[in-house]
C-alpha cells in the first residue's frame, strides 16, 4: 500500500515510513520541482520513497 502511495504522494509515503525530517525536506523540494519542471522530477522522488520504504522493511526484518 505504501508503494502505491509513493507513486502519488512521495513525501507522505516517506513520512509514513517513520522519517519525518526527510519527509518535510522532500516536500519543500517536491512542490517547486513539480511546478518548475512540469513533473519531470517526480520519478526521482518516487525512487527515493521506494528506496526508503524498502530499507525500512529490511530494518524491521533484522530487528525480529
Amino acid at each position: 500500500m505504501n508503494y502505491l502511495l509513493a507513486l502519488l504522494l512521495p513525501p507522505l509515503s516517506i513520512l509514513l515510513t517513520g522519517r519525518p525530517i526527510i519527509a518535510i525536506i522532500v516536500f519543500f523540494i517536491w512542490i517547486p520541482a513539480l511546478f518548475f519542471s512540469g513533473g519531470l522530477t517526480h520519478p526521482m522522488f518516487i525512487l527515493l520513497a521506494w528506496a526508503l520504504i524498502f530499507h525500512a522493511r529490511e530494518d524491521r526484518r533484522e530487528r525480529y
